[in-house]
């Protein structure tokens, strides 16, 4: 059965994109046949971290439209055989996506995929809500910044409230994990960044991996290669050892080889 997992966040530039994009690279490195869809009609940057951009000739909206046929619009990676990508519209509207269409859409990819990586747009406006609305699982990414983490709660209600699940009463909501980005230390001990605890304290859900910030990630954007195929960076490895969570392995958090064993075993216990 395949299982449609959302990669989201209220508040925009938080590394989402990049974050969808390791993680759908990081399960087909796994050999889990994985799809990764593109949701924020109108700007697509999927395709170029991925390193696609210039292949792309149908999208997601020309499939949704019936201009195009689903195969005809996914894009295979080239260095992985399991994994592939439905880039979306740069000149059309979010208007463009509708639920029928969508869940169409998603049936179809059910039949080949694994794993469907819905990378959904900032914010909780009709992409968002539509990149949300049929997930099993979320990927909730947030910095450890207040508006972050209030945008995130925010978020966190919509999946509860206004999902399919949970419009059709579902005896399992969605499950939600908490991916923490751009995560720094230094700044955390200074007082300009929240600590872990923190930011668990006020989403109370299960934390999935933590992120460093690292030049890798902007280097790996800008040559098109998902950052979790560096396994030299610190932040390709946390993105390798989150996919492993994420289906189930079980793999300890740590900030840096310094930090005490079983921490965040710990912080993971409290907010399961």
């Amino acid at each position: 059965m395949a299982k449609i997992i959302v990669v989201t966040s209220g508040k925009g530039g938080v590394g989402k994109t990049t974050s969808a994009a390791a993680v759908s690279a990081g399960l087909a490195l796994r050999g889990y046949k994985t799809v990764v869809i593109d949701f924020d009609v109108g700007l697509r940057n999927l395709d170029m971290i991925m390193g696609c951009e210039r292949r792309v000739v149908f999208d997601f909206i020309n499939v949704i439209q019936g201009d195009a046929k689903l195969k005809q619009a996914l894009i295979k990676d080239r260095r992985l055989e399991n994994l592939s990508i439905l880039p979306t519209s740069q000149t059309r509207d979010k208007d463009s996506l509708t639920r029928e269409g969508v869940e169409t859409v998603l049936n179809e990819l059910k039949e080949e995929f694994d794993y469907i990586v819905c990378d959904s747009p900032a914010g909780i406006e009709r992409g968002a809500h539509l990149a949300m609305y049929y997930a099993d699982e979320a990927i909730v990414v947030t910095n450890p910044e207040v508006s972050s983490v209030r945008d995130s709660d925010r978020v966190l209600g919509l999946l509860n409230s206004k999902t399919h699940r949970a419009e059709n009463g579902s005896a399992e909501p969605i499950k939600a994990h908490l991916l923490l980005t751009r995560y720094d230390n230094q700044r955390v001990s200074k007082g300009e960044m929240m600590p872990v605890e923190d930011v668990l304290e006020i989403l109370a859900i299960p934390l999935l991996g933590i992120i460093p910030e690292s030049t890798t990630v902007l280097r790996a954007s800008n040559v098109g290669m998902p950052v979790v195929f560096d396994e030299k960076s610190a932040a390709g490895k946390a993105y390798e050892e989150t996919v492993g969570r994420l289906i189930g392995e079980q793999i300890e958090i740590r900030l840096d080889p310094a930090e005490r064993p079983g921490f965040f075993q710990r912080l993971l216990r409290r907010t399961a």
